[in-house]
């Protein structure tokens, strides 16, 4: 009779994930469901962060076929009990301090740790993007799976086209925002995700607002917003964010509206090639058009 194989994994809280056996069933904070489903992996169940509510985040779902798997809750809804009656072999969550499991509670994350290993992702400030998407990539090749093979090949050509965009004569102004309501947006300090870094690095013209309070935003009227004259608008579309519609009675967001390409922002993308070469493709090409524009 073949012996199973025991499977650990070192997740970036510098903790050691360890069980008999490879795992199989696995629950999924939402955006790393997302990142697993694009390397094969289908979660049994999936939880949100507390800025969800009592369905999940289409925007965060990237291409997970939400109809056929389980939500399980977020926020104060969400209890251990729901996530351990999917009988998972393992839970998968992302963490942006090292410390702290996303989407849980501490004393959440320790009731769930005593009867099931749960691995964390590092997502924050402290990670490049192709740090952030390798280390999903090593926890999926633990778990038997990859990304298809052509994945990479096209990550490389999108990155290509981006560096060719954002490398003209004319330099747009991109200015990455999540808007609070008609009366405060808060503004993404470039440094502080690895998505906006990222763009960066490849000669993307981010804006970055001015220094104060806040490491990953700054929280401002849209008078400020509307001041930084920006060419691209990288819109927050998570279910937390306030739609267009909903900031039209502001006069600078009217400006803003009329001045600048907006352009769908997902900060917490699936972290997959197949996720980011999307993404990549889609700023290569507001960039030429709006350059064109400028």
């Amino acid at each position: 009779m073949e012996q199973s194989t025991p499977w650990e994994f070192s997740d970036d809280r510098g903790r050691l994930a360890v069980a008999g056996e490879r795992p199989y069933r696995i629950v999924a904070y939402i955006q790393a469901g997302a990142t697993l489903w694009d390397h094969g992996i289908r979660p049994v169940g999936l939880f949100g962060s507390p800025h969800d509510g009592a369905a999940p985040d289409p925007a965060k779902s990237g291409e997970l076929p939400l109809a056929e798997i389980g939500y399980l809750g977020a926020g104060q809804a969400l209890h251990p009990d729901a996530l351990l009656a999917a009988e998972p072999d393992l839970v998968v969550a992302v963490t942006y301090d090292g410390e702290q499991v996303y989407g849980l509670t501490q004393k959440a994350a320790e009731e769930l740790e005593a009867h099931v290993p749960l691995a964390t992702v590092a997502v924050g400030p402290g990670r490049s993007l192709a740090e952030v998407r390798e280390r999903f990539a090593a926890l999926a090749g633990s778990l038997g799976r990859g990304e298809p093979l052509g994945a990479a090949r096209e990550l490389d050509a999108a990155e290509d086209a981006l560096r060719q965009a954002a490398g003209g004569a004319v330099r747009p102004r991109v200015l990455a925002l999540s808007p609070a309501g008609p009366e405060r947006v808060h503004l993404a300090r470039p440094g502080s995700w690895p998505e906006l870094r990222a763009l960066t690095e490849h000669g993307v013209g981010l804006l970055e607002p001015a220094a104060g309070a806040g490491l990953n935003w700054s929280t401002v009227g849209w008078a400020d917003a509307a001041a930084m004259d920006a060419d691209i608008v990288l819109m927050d579309v998570r279910v937390n964010a306030a739609r267009p519609e909903q900031l039209r009675t502001d006069e600078h967001w009217r400006a803003i509206e009329a001045r600048a390409r907006l352009l769908p922002w997902n900060p917490e993308a699936p972290c997959s090639r197949r996720a980011h070469t999307r993404f990549f493709r889609l700023v290569a090409e507001t960039v030429r058009e709006a350059a064109g524009r400028v």
